[in-house]
């Protein structure tokens, strides 16, 4: 098995550092300039886009409500089966599974950050598994979508990093069914690693 060429660890480390700083940078702005959830819509474009703070304590869509720990937890199992799939086991020698992966990481690794309450919010409100002033272990969403009267559940950066890199992986899945294990773009990849770093 021929090793990773170092411009993978670059491009993975890279794009997911990248990913998750503008992930937590816009979140930090956000709900400093908007508050706490429960606060005025901020609307960019009609009633059909704007901002908007919320907390999900689920997964995507707000599926899973109250079992943050359980996502916690998944989510690095999710980075750790990642990191040994792209570099002990070889497969960041495709660029393509390199870069929809890194997008994934990124993606966890801005909503983990939450759900570990480092960003040392509080609860202002009580809800039924919450007292006021309890710490937060919740995503911070922020970006909302309106169709007529009804509102796609808020989302973030790392939410839309994670669906992109879903999206990748599915094509990546699909052009390796048709194309072969190998194709033609992947041999000029593995020939070009290979002449940098002087095989």
């Amino acid at each position: 098995m021929r090793a990773v060429p170092l411009n993978r660890y670059i491009v993975f480390f890279a794009i997911a550092a990248l990913g998750c700083l503008s992930d937590l940078a816009t979140k930090s702005w956000i709900f400093a300039k908007l508050g706490s959830p429960g606060g005025a819509t901020w609307w960019l474009w009609g009633n059909f886009f704007g901002l908007q703070t919320s907390l999900n304590e689920g997964a995507l869509f707000g599926m899973g409500q109250g079992k943050v720990w359980f996502f916690a937890i998944l989510s690095l199992f999710a980075l750790a089966a990642i990191v040994v799939w792209l570099f002990p086991f070889a497969a960041a020698r495709d660029r393509f599974l390199t870069v929809a992966l890194a997008c994934v990481s990124g993606g966890i690794l801005g909503n983990l950050y939450d759900r570990l309450g480092m960003p040392g919010l509080q609860w202002k409100f009580a809800t039924p598994r919450h007292a006021i002033d309890d710490p937060v272990y919740a995503v911070r969403d922020w970006i909302l979508v309106r169709f007529g009267s009804w509102d796609w559940p808020n989302f973030n950066i790392a939410d839309s990093l994670l669906v992109c890199g879903a999206i990748l992986l599915v094509w990546h899945a699909y052009k390796a069914e048709t194309d072969g294990p190998e194709t033609d773009g992947q041999k000029a990849d593995d020939a070009k690693d290979e002449k940098t770093s002087g095989a």
